[in-house]
């Protein structure tokens, strides 16, 4: 008896993985850009602890000053992604703010966008009491003092760096994704200051591009638009000639007295209704495009989330590359291979919302700790499922942390609600989280972490896939062992 149930939990589980890609082929018809960039960038917003829809608010409103400005129809074009993707590289810079500040790296950058950091000989005092509620929470007045004279002492060399860090990476990462030279210059120059006090190559007025002076005006209304629009407004004005190109300045004031320029990009508008608004933008010369690109788009966001902590360097491409292994030593159609490997890449989607002073702690987690971290494939699921083509990705990797007896999260699901295509993914990451080290403990090694898993198997973890996982563990292994015996056979040759 307990054979025939696992057979019919086998064959129900193939039949619920079958359904899974039915209604939709990773390989089908070519899909929108507009339509997958404009939901990642919910992903950015939780970089940067940024209110939902921030990217979009500002790609919103920075299209109407460019219209307004005149800027001739190919540019729009290139500052559309431009506005929209201009946070791709904040993940690069979060481990060391974290290091910088020993608090909350999102709350922290919030709290930077509020402050002029040209003048450090004038802080501001909300500035100093935002810093001083989240510096070292847990240590002494006295050494958080210390840590709080220290970032004003080296304010100038971290802002570098830090600015740095954020707008190479993001041009680096725009250019991977094709979609132009212009729109990669318009993010790495984005935090140039008209009078040449930015960064990161202190370019002044017309030197700096004009697609980066727009979204510098654009993300900064939105920022400060947060405590009211007037009080965005009026900053913009203080910061004219210094900040931002005082032509622009003027536009932004014409198009807020004229009632145009906050239309659907106001904090208490529905993201939703606000994304609608980008994708109605939609230049005239954005192609549709397929797997190709898609793959890309994968791998770019994958290498975002892995960049945010030095302990997961590499990380979903690893997944991602084990979980293509076990799928098709499963014998997987191609269809469900790709959408193992793209769920795989984009799993930890959702770990943008974690802070730093979680992921990398080398203590145990506490309960509120672990509150904010069972929320990560919630976040994962609810930005993939705003692509009609990711869909069945969202569902994959949104059940990463799933396990066959109910125990995992967030859904407690058990195994006849389980694909094979997430049992895939579950292993996948399950050995990959074991032989990476973290900073509580060292990387295990392959044969380790498949013995370490051996004990969850199959109350919480799919026996079919972790004996796939085994014999690809076991044949690079082998491999491995090979090499090694012909290359020292080979330098005592040589010797």
């Amino acid at each position: 008896m307990p054979n025939a149930m696992c057979v019919l939990v086998w064959l129900l589980m193939k039949l619920t993985s079958a359904k899974l890609v039915s209604d939709a082929s990773p390989n089908e018809a070519p899909v929108s850009v507009t339509e997958v960039i404009s939901a990642m960038t919910f992903a950015l917003d939780l970089t940067e602890g940024a209110r939902p829809g921030h990217a979009l608010r500002t790609c919103l409103m920075g299209m109407r000053l460019a219209e307004a400005l005149g800027v001739p129809d190919d540019m729009r074009a290139n500052l559309y992604y431009a506005l929209q993707l201009k946070d791709i590289g904040c993940s690069n810079n979060a481990a060391r703010m974290t290091c910088i500040v020993g608090g909350d790296d999102r709350v922290i950058k919030a709290i930077a966008k509020l402050s002029d950091w040209t003048r450090p000989h004038r802080p501001e005092i909300r500035t100093i009491k935002l810093l001083w509620a989240n510096i070292l929470p847990q240590s002494s007045w006295w050494r958080r003092a210390l840590r709080l004279l220290r970032i004003g002492l080296t304010q100038h060399h971290n802002n570098r760096v830090m600015i740095d860090l954020r707008c190479e990476r993001g041009a680096e990462i725009i250019r991977s994704l094709e979609l132009g030279h212009a729109t990669a210059e318009a993010v790495l120059h984005l935090d140039e200051h008209w009078n040449g006090k930015g960064f990161p190559d202190n370019l002044r007025g017309e030197e700096i591009p004009l697609m980066s002076r727009i979204c510098s005006v654009a993300q900064n209304l939105d920022v400060f638009a947060e405590d009211s629009e007037e009080a965005a407004i009026s900053i913009l004005r203080q910061r004219s000639g210094r900040w931002f190109d005082p032509d622009i300045v003027w536009m932004a004031e014409l198009l807020h007295k004229n009632g145009t320029l906050w239309v659907d990009a106001r904090h208490s508008d529905n993201a939703e209704r606000t994304r609608a608004a980008v994708m109605a933008m939609t230049p005239h010369t954005t192609r549709r495009t397929g797997p190709q690109w898609i793959d890309k788009v994968c791998e770019a966001f994958g290498s975002v989330v892995d960049a945010k902590s030095p302990f997961t360097y590499r990380h979903s491409l690893r997944v991602s590359e084990m979980a293509t292994s076990i799928a098709e030593e499963l014998d997987l159609q191609p269809q469900r291979v790709d959408l193992v490997r793209r769920a795989a890449l984009l799993h930890d989607l959702g770990k943008l919302s974690v802070p730093n002073t979680i992921l990398d702690k080398e203590t145990d987690l506490s309960k509120d700790d672990w509150s904010v971290v069972k929320r990560h494939p919630e976040y994962t699921r609810d930005i993939l499922d705003r692509v009609n083509m990711f869909r069945d990705v969202a569902v994959v990797a949104g059940e990463h942390h799933e396990r066959l007896d109910g125990t995992g999260y967030p859904q407690q699901l058990v195994a006849c609600d389980i694909s094979l295509e997430s049992r895939v993914l579950v292993m996948a990451d399950c050995y990959t989280a074991l032989a990476e080290e973290r900073p509580y403990r060292k990387a295990m090694t392959p044969l380790e972490a498949v013995a370490t898993l051996r004990a969850s198997v199959p109350e919480k973890l799919d026996a079919h896939c972790f004996d796939a996982l085994r014999r690809v563990i076991e044949r690079r292994e082998s491999i491995a062992s090979w090499v090694r015996i012909n290359a020292h056979h080979a330098s005592a040759e040589l010797n």
